[in-house]
């Protein structure tokens, strides 16, 4: 019996396969990718100053490092947003001349840009991003004062260690400030539980990351269950001892990925 020849893929062929799928690849990702602006702010600052809106006392300590940024109100989300992470790349394609080849920064969402209703660049609908300088730097030259063009995707936080609590308040009104959140680094929901109140308390937040609940739970151990953006649910249970006292932080070995 006569053997059929087996086809075979010449060089040039397998080449333009090759070449074929990663442009296919190269689309889909790219559909990721939301356009934008970028602006950096507080150069003679120091950057662990830049918590603003979000409540963060310190956003370096918090664990987001330097690279941080303020967020439009269309991104901001009435501090929903939060502790949420991008990916930023400058858009050489529209200004060759500021970005740098292949800059880009994961910045963490700390602070809000406030609207000024007169066209600005942190104005309804515009997504901008005023990032601290460090982070700026990272994807535009030395030297540019104005704004860039960029695009921008939602990535996941990655933190070192795990989820931070730190209780504020006093008597009758407790606040936590709850930080170096991983995944999507955006809380929808926290709860509270004390160890003799057996039942998790909902809290509301007050403002950014801060949390409250009009519950006396002094001298109880304390568990927090949180919710995230996302809807990923994890409960951090005994995290605080019973002999907590307003202003401390404690960590939990519990993290989100």
């Amino acid at each position: 019996m006569e053997k059929k020849p087996v086809p075979r893929i010449s060089i040039l062929g397998f080449v333009l396969l090759f070449t074929c799928s990663n442009l296919f690849i190269e689309v889909i990702n790219a559909q990721n990718w939301l356009n934008g602006h970028a602006t950096f702010y507080g150069v003679n600052q120091d950057p662990s100053t830049f918590g603003g809106a979000c409540g963060y006392d310190n956003p370096y300590h918090a664990g987001f490092g330097v690279h941080t940024t303020a967020l439009s109100s269309a991104l901001f989300r009435n501090g929903q947003a939060c502790g949420a992470c991008y990916r930023v790349r400058c858009n050489r394609q529209l200004d060759r001349r500021w970005c740098l080849p292949h800059g880009a920064v994961t910045v963490t969402a700390t602070n809000f840009c406030p609207p000024n209703n007169h066209g600005g660049w942190c104005d309804a609908p515009r997504q901008h991003f005023d990032m601290s300088m460090p982070a700026f730097l990272r994807i535009a030259r030395q030297g540019n004062e104005g704004v860039v063009p960029v695009l921008y995707t939602r990535v996941t936080c990655r933190r070192k260690g795990g989820v931070r609590f730190t209780l504020k308040g006093q008597a009758n009104f407790n606040m936590v400030m709850i930080s170096n959140v991983g995944g999507s680094g955006d809380i929808k929901s926290v709860s509270i539980r004390g160890s003799r109140t057996k039942i998790w308390l909902p809290m509301h937040r007050n403002w950014g990351v801060n949390w409250q609940s009009r519950n006396d739970l002094r001298t109880q151990t304390l568990s927090f269950r949180l919710t995230l953006v996302d809807g990923k649910t994890m409960e951090f249970i005994n995290v605080v001892p019973s002999s907590w006292k307003f202003g401390q932080t404690f960590a939990s070995r519990r993290q989100f990925y």
